[in-house]
């Protein structure tokens, strides 16, 4: 019997996980919205440790993928993500993202951890949503474990605790590196995001570190927990998990 079927209700961690509302990028024009892996490849290892695990965004309601980011589309860009794929096509999962819950609905006291996900919208939508800020501040003053990944970690840049100190000052952390934005603009040739989370990252005092281009690595400083890029989803929820000591 899997963990996740011998685990009663009582037991069960609870998991928030955020993902962005849909918008429109301003330096390209073009629909943006969150990544699928980052949200599916987390969710998959939650579900799988037996976590109870709740999806909710900035402003509720429906939320959609980054086109690259949808094993279907035709650019093929994800097309071997199985994982994402199998969400997609399960009627009762893909239900979650048509009803997201809305931030200010929510709770740090409800949760043991949340965990930001990425994709391009967080770049353009999350600097302003002040209840995503202080909502990370709640859960990380409350000594729960406190996540993002990718672009997701854009948030943590506008995170201040009780005394006033940006969150990430003196931490280590990851997120989305400044070379793998060379990259993205060189294909794209063009500038996609308005500001590089590295370059603000440092200017708080964060310690940002990489594991380089485009490959699996996430971070723990104590109950701070960060994942590069798209591939870093499942390498954040264990490090989730580590740290929640189940």
């Amino acid at each position: 019997m899997s963990k996740a079927l011998n685990t009663t209700k009582s037991e069960k961690k609870r998991v928030l996980m955020v993902v962005a509302n849909p918008a429109i990028a301003t330096t390209t024009g073009w629909p943006v919205g969150f990544w699928a892996s980052e949200l599916t490849h987390a969710w998959l290892e939650f579900i799988e440790a037996g976590y109870d695990v709740e999806i909710a965004s900035p402003r509720g309601g429906k939320v959609e993928l980054d086109a690259l980011s949808d094993p279907r589309d035709a650019s093929g860009y994800s097309a071997y993500d199985l994982i994402s794929l199998g969400f997609i096509h399960s009627p009762n999962l893909m239900a979650l993202l048509d009803n997201t819950k809305n931030l200010n609905d929510v709770s740090a006291a409800d949760y043991d951890a949340i965990v930001v996900a990425g994709g391009q919208s967080p770049m353009f939508t999350f600097p302003g949503e002040t209840r995503l800020h202080n909502l990370l501040a709640e859960f990380y003053e409350a000594e729960k474990v406190t996540a993002a990944l990718c672009h997701g970690t854009c948030a943590l840049l506008y995170v201040k605790l009780a005394d006033g100190q940006p969150l990430i000052k003196g931490k280590t952390m990851t997120g989305f590196a400044n070379s793998e934005e060379d990259f993205a603009d060189s294909v794209v040739g063009q500038k996609l995001m308005p500001f590089r989370i590295e370059d603000e990252a440092k200017k708080l005092g964060a310690n940002f570190i990489t594991g380089g281009m485009f490959k699996e690595f996430a971070v723990r400083d104590g109950r701070l927990i960060t994942g590069q890029q798209q591939y870093s989803g499942a390498a954040t929820a264990r490090l989730v998990i580590q740290a929640l000591g189940i």
